[in-house]
Parts: C-alpha cells; sequence; structure tokens
C-alpha cells in the first residue's frame, strides 16, 4: 500500500492525480485507457473531498491480483451518494463517472472519528476475450 495526505485545496486534486499515476505506473493494460479512468476517478473523490468535506484527505492505493483499490479518506461529515443532476446543473456527475467506471465502489464510515473512506476497485487488466467494459469484480 501506498498513501499520501493532501490539503483541501484545488490544487491538491491533480497533485492526487498525479500521485496515483506514479504510484500504477507500470500496472495498468497500456493497451485499455485505464490510466485516464483512473486518475479521473480520483479527480472526481478529491474533488468531492475538497468540496464538501473541506478537511486535508487521504489517497491510498492498494493492489491486490488483478486488481487495484483507490481509497480516498477524509475527516468531514455526510455521505457520498450518487445524484442525478439535471442538464443545466454543473455539478453532481462525479459518482455517476465512478459508478460507470469502477468495477465496484463504495462508502466506509470512519468507525473512530468523524470522516469517511470512498473507495473503488479498477481491473488491473482485463481478462481475455473480455471487452474492458462490463467489468465486475
Amino acid at each position: 500500500m501506498s498513501a499520501a495526505d493532501f490539503p483541501s485545496t484545488p490544487a491538491s486534486i491533480a497533485a492526487a492525480r498525479r500521485f496515483v499515476a506514479a504510484q500504477l505506473a507500470g500496472v495498468l493494460d497500456p493497451a485499455r485507457d485505464a490510466l485516464d479512468e483512473v486518475t479521473l476517478m480520483v479527480s472526481e473523490l478529491a474533488t468531492n473531498s475538497v468540496r464538501h468535506a473541506g478537511t486535508p484527505y487521504r489517497v491510498a492505493v492498494f493492489r491486490s491480483g488483478d486488481f487495484v483499490r483507490v481509497e480516498v479518506s477524509d475527516a468531514g461529515g455526510g455521505r457520498a451518494q450518487v445524484r442525478n443532476p439535471g442538464p443545466r446543473d454543473p455539478h453532481g456527475r462525479g459518482l455517476q463517472i465512478v459508478s460507470a467506471l469502477a468495477d465496484r465502489w463504495g462508502v466506509d464510515d470512519d468507525a473512530d472519528a468523524a470522516g469517511k473512506t470512498t473507495w473503488f476497485t479498477y481491473r488491473v487488466k482485463a481478462p481475455e476475450g473480455e471487452p474492458a467494459s462490463g467489468r465486475a469484480c
């Protein structure tokens, strides 16, 4: 596992993406848009921490077999949930993106303190004969 802490600033979102990209260099299938998809999901979760929690946050990256798991933890209250914004709403699509790209995702409450961890899993490589979309974990 690798982890890094980030301040609750808009500039930290790009730093979180770079951190995850560095951790997964050479791990994700270059024939897919895997790195772009993973860093997009990291961006969405980090943005939620900055925008809604307003606290510093931690990004952790794990590798287990054919999957990576990325976690974004913050000390903010509330619970991340998929929204259904209208066509003119400028925000609210982040978890729709995560839901569409991740194999699985979820939110775990911090049992010892205020806060939560929003996470996703992503297949490192598509199985032989299976398209990249429609993955299941």
